[in-house]
């Protein structure tokens, strides 16, 4: 079965404005509440606690740049890195557990990164700032 274009652009467009507008809560979350916590995991890590400062790109900055459409396979890789980076700082004991209801103890963990690590796959899709971008250089 031959799927239609415009489907296969308004999927791309869902997925990014949904990974985008629910990571971006978070990212303003941590504009609001700061980056403390986790300044003080990446210090029990033995990490520099300014590295925390790198949630306001994987949060902030790369949300709002797949909302747009602007750099979207590296912003999607950007937050693949940020949810990877979430894991092994926040949850790296759950990895193989099971949640205390049912389920992958880091499911929700998982449903942002999966969808980032197909946005970095896929592609922006024809209803964004890339496109455009394209279809300007090429006319």
């Amino acid at each position: 079965m031959n799927s239609k274009p415009w489907a296969d652009d308004l999927g791309k467009l869902i997925l990014r404005l949904t990974l985008g507008g629910l990571m971006l809560l978070h990212g303003v979350a941590k504009l609001t509440g700061g980056v403390g916590g986790i300044a003080g995991m990446l210090e029990s890590k033995g990490l520099p606690s300014a590295l925390a400062y790198g949630v306001y790109v994987g949060e902030v900055l790369a949300p709002l740049l797949l909302i747009v459409g602007l750099f979207t396979r590296v912003s999607a890789l950007v937050l693949a890195f940020n949810m990877v980076v979430a894991v092994a700082l926040a949850h790296p004991g759950q990895v193989l557990e099971l949640g205390e209801h049912g389920g992958w103890a880091i499911e929700l963990q998982v449903l942002y990164l999966a969808p980032a690590v197909a946005l970095a796959l896929l592609g922006p899709g024809a209803w964004s700032v890339d496109a455009a971008r394209r279809r300007h250089a090429a006319g």
